[in-house]
């Protein structure tokens, strides 16, 4: 009988406190999707540029309480656990913590492996943590973000492109969005500030 919801069928393979110990058993970086474990793979040249240049475009601007992490750093959600490609925390974390629960505002790099789980699944999960206030995600060809904010309970979405400027008020600062993108050859033409 169809009750208007959707239901998943699928059966979880292990719990959230399983994944948690079995990775630390773990060689390699695994992200958990609240079924399965799914290996991190390595990404391009261009993302890890664009997260260096975010990463200090951010460390530059960022006043304590606040700081920001890069994907080394775990998130634990209510179900699943994540590597974003950064976020920002303006909470207190434990020192000797090894994920961290309420960051304010995450970062992905987009890529046409990720982009899926990226704009759908992770979205879903990160408008559902209260504590994320700002959820951009950043384009890999061309010097554009999609930026998902919250109003209350849901998420209020707009595109930030070329030289516009992101705006964080979250966390008191804002920057052109050409920032992350400077020095970056992107399709046929290179990014701002070479």
């Amino acid at each position: 009988m169809d009750d208007g919801k959707s239901v998943s069928m699928r059966q979880p393979a292990m719990t959230l406190e399983e994944f948690l110990d079995w990775e630390e058993r773990q060689e390699l970086r695994y992200e958990f999707d609240g079924f399965e474990p799914r290996a991190m793979m390595g990404g391009t040249i261009i993302h890890a540029r664009i997260a260096s240049n975010l990463a200090g475009a951010l460390r530059g601007r960022l006043r304590p309480p606040c700081f920001a992490v890069g994907s080394d750093a775990r998130l634990r959600l209510a179900r699943t656990v994540r590597y974003p490609d950064a976020m920002v925390i303006c909470s207190p974390v434990p020192r000797d913590a090894t994920w961290v629960t309420a960051p304010t505002i995450v970062f992905e790099v987009l890529s046409s492996s990720t982009a899926r789980v990226d704009r759908i699944e992770k979205n879903r999960e990160y408008q559902a943590a209260l504590s994320i206030q700002r959820y951009v995600l950043l384009e890999q060809s061309s010097i554009a973000a999609e930026v998902y904010a919250r109003d209350g309970e849901r998420w209020v979405r707009s595109t930030v492109t070329g030289d516009e400027t992101l705006h964080l008020p979250e966390i008191g600062t804002e920057f052109a969005l050409s920032e992350i993108y400077a020095g970056i050859e992107l399709e046929g033409s290179q990014a701002e500030g070479d």
